[in-house]
């Protein structure tokens, strides 16, 4: 563990709240000293504290011949059904083969052809083989130790570790500080520049891809300090995560990549079902109905890839073995599981919140690239540009921070969100949802004690009750159409607030 230096020599530099992809691109492209406090261990796998760990697919980019950024803008914009900003998409994919460029400088090593060549893979819904990859079916490992390596490098960035941000220090409306617990002990560090980076949402969710930390926290931390959530209804669920292991554990994932080199879906019966290449969200829907019909779910890879499956996908193989599956002869069991949240916290082009002195990058952030439903592998592509943009803009950030600092010993450790919540969402804010469902489930969720994952959990169920259409990653089964107009969601701390007073009271009220 990295010894915790003292809080007056933080005094002035940004904070960089969360170390996975995001968080360390934009500590590493600022020239400014900084902190990066982590959840966990800065380099822990296993478990991660981080989703970018466990990136398998890769990084998409139009590096390619054959392709180009305005056919990968493209590809983003039909998958996020109306509700991408098209600038937004436009900078991200020009960006692609810079970010390749910049992360090889970093220490990435790229999977290549004997020709020197990057090696693309083909993931659903992408009109080129434009996923550039490392370490195979490791990316998110091979990337995350390559970066972690340079910011152990970098003296100018100071690693905080065992690090949990609790609330934003606001003065006159802009931040003045961040509440934390650092290993035990609460303090309120001094500063006018944060960068929150904290993850997605799949932790409040019973099957999930993502780390058990992924619980929203980011989303709260910014609602309450007046920052604006947008699209908070939409969350990915991934078709094809590993149906095996105990009840309530993160599921292991079966890279979208194995599907793009030709494995199929099939049932109990060997019979396939659907277009293995669709939107993650037409897969998923496919999958659950197959599902809730009675069948077993399974990828099949022995002909499509066969022998060749342990070479190309060693870490799916090896999870794959740890549950006594064998792919080589055995198709593998697969469930949709919540994934990816293409919601978030509201930013500008250059990832700034409306509070002054807060940005968000990475998946905790809505900038507009993903829509209603994130292409495959953007999410990397996204972390890096928005990271290099982000730490780019600090430099240019200067307002004096106040030099004080406080600490009370023995805070509450972090402890994940109950379960039973984790159940109430994925029944109720699931897959497939319903009005009525919902508006149960938000009940429920409201009658939960105060706290960050009630928060989160109740913001995206009444933002899926609102939307009365199916769009993306939101499907309403009494609303089965799209609106032929698409409209973005907001919400705000009042907005939910008032929710609280209308939903929860009577749930209160004896009978």
């Amino acid at each position: 563990m990295t010894a915790r230096p003292p809080l007056s020599s933080l005094v002035g530099q940004p904070l960089i709240v969360g170390a996975g992809l995001a968080g360390v691109m934009t500590a590493l492209s600022t020239t400014r000293p900084c902190a990066l406090l982590c959840a966990g261990r800065l380099d822990a796998f296993r478990p991660p504290h981080a989703a970018s760990w466990l990136a398998q697919g890769g990084l998409a980019a139009a590096v390619g011949a054959d392709d180009t950024p305005a056919l990968h803008a493209a590809d983003t914009l039909a998958a996020g059904a109306g509700l991408c900003d098209p600038a937004i998409v436009a900078r991200v994919t020009d960006d692609g083969p810079a970010a390749v460029r910049r992360l090889a400088a970093l220490g990435v090593a790229w999977d290549r052809n004997p020709d020197g060549s990057l090696q693309r893979g083909l993931e659903a819904a992408h009109a080129r083989r434009r996923i550039v990859h490392a370490g195979e079916d490791a990316t998110g490992a091979a990337i995350m130790r390559a970066l972690i390596a340079r910011v152990r490098r970098t003296p100018r960035i100071t690693v905080i570790e065992h690090a949990h941000a609790r609330d934003l220090v606001l003065h006159d409306g802009a931040v003045a500080g961040l509440q934390a617990v650092i290993a035990g002990t609460e303090v309120i560090l001094p500063a006018t520049a944060i960068v929150l980076a904290t993850g997605g949402v799949g932790g409040l969710f019973a099957d999930t891809t993502n780390p058990a930390g992924a619980t929203g926290s980011g989303l709260a931390i910014a609602v309450r300090a007046g920052a604006v959530l947008g699209n908070m209804e939409f969350v990915q669920f991934h078709p094809t995560a590993l149906s095996a292991g105990a009840d309530g554990q993160r599921l292991g994932l079966v890279s979208e990549a194995v599907r793009g080199e030709g494995a199929t879906l099939i049932d109990e019966t060997g019979a396939r079902f659907t277009e293995e290449l669709a939107t993650r969200d037409a897969v998923s829907r496919a999958v659950w109905r197959h599902m809730m019909a009675g069948h077993t779910v399974y990828l099949d890879a022995r002909k499509a890839i066969g022998a060749a499956f342990t070479q190309h996908f060693p870490a799916i193989s090896a999870l794959c073995a740890a549950h006594g599956i064998d792919p080589l002869t055995q198709p593998i069991p697969v469930r949709p599981a919540a994934h990816y949240h293409m919601g978030g916290v509201v930013v500008d082009a250059a990832g700034r919140t409306g509070v002054p002195g807060l940005w968000a990058a990475g998946e905790v952030a809505c900038t507009g690239l993903h829509g209603a439903n994130r292409l495959a592998s953007n999410s990397l592509l996204e972390a890096v540009s928005f990271g290099t943009w982000i730490g780019q803009a600090l430099d240019g950030h200067d307002r004096p921070a106040r030099p004080v600092a406080s600490e009370k010993a023995d805070a509450p450790a972090w402890v994940p969100p109950p379960f039973g919540l984790r159940r109430l969402m994925s029944r109720y804010a699931g897959v497939i949802r319903s009005g009525a469902e919902l508006e149960a489930g938000l009940r429920q969720v409201l009658a939960q004690p105060q706290g960050d994952a009630r928060l989160v959990c109740a913001a995206i169920m009444h933002a899926a009750v609102l939307r009365t259409e199916s769009r993306g990653g939101h499907f309403r089964s009494d609303y089965p159409h799209t609106a032929p107009t698409a409209h973005t969601s907001r919400l705000t701390l009042a907005d939910l607030t008032r929710l609280n007073a209308q939903v929860a009271a009577p749930v209160a009220t004896p009978q």
